[in-house]
């Protein structure tokens, strides 16, 4: 009886997630109000040369970025929604980093480990810590996968905490996102940890980029 109930509790949290990621599917990686990073800064460029936007090319996705982007739907044909999906993209001639390059599970993912362990901190923060999963897929020390780094042993505590199964919030998914886009607060990190919640002598020795929050972003 214990183990059929066990099973059933493996089943119920293997279902929550597949369904939690299943909805998230229709949620596409894309530039958006509100998105921050480099498909952004691209986008800001293109809109700016061909006299659509007169803004900052800061790689910021505010009210005037989706204003030009709806007028460069409009005048091409496209649905005028304000959001840089593939066919707005495709017309500007910027293939997408981000929906090209991870699943939306990865993103999912992504989202997940951020509203671990990044819960409470400032949204900056939140960003640098998905930052740092993306720059360790890129660095030859680490798996090269969003999936294998999240998942390599002693790499992330949170996902044998009770809650992992738990789903990511909006502001998460949200900062998820603006990592996957290129916006990168921890300046190149590898490595983050919290000064009052650790005593290994290895993080403690990193050199330190950046001081967001409570957490010290290092090489």
């Amino acid at each position: 009886m214990l183990l059929l109930t066990v099973f059933a509790l493996a089943c119920t949290s293997v279902i929550s997630f597949y369904s939690s990621s299943k909805q998230y599917e229709s949620i596409s990686a894309l530039s958006r109000f509100g998105s921050r990073g480099e498909e952004v800064r691209k986008i800001q460029q293109k809109l700016k040369g061909w006299g659509y936007y007169s803004g900052a090319v800061d790689g910021i996705y505010g009210t005037q970025t989706q204003k030009a982007v709806r007028w460069f739907q409009q005048k091409n044909g496209l649905t005028v929604d304000g959001i840089a999906g593939p066919k707005t993209l495709a017309a500007m001639g910027i293939s997408s980093s981000s929906s090209g390059a991870y699943s939306s599970n990865d993103i999912y993912l992504l989202a997940k480990v951020i509203a671990a362990e990044a819960r409470g901190e400032p949204y900056t923060g939140q960003v640098a810590v998905g930052a740092v999963v993306l720059n360790r897929v890129e660095h030859s020390s680490f798996p090269d996968t969003i999936a294998g780094v999240i998942y390599q042993k002693g790499a992330f505590s949170c996902v044998t905490d009770s809650n992992w199964n738990v789903a990511p919030t909006d502001t998460a998914k949200k900062a998820a996102q603006d990592a996957i886009n290129g916006w990168d607060p921890s300046g190149g990190a590898i490595y983050y940890y919290n000064p009052a919640k650790t005593s290994n002598s290895f993080m403690l020795s990193r050199p330190v980029i950046v001081v967001i929050g409570r957490h010290r972003f290092c090489k």
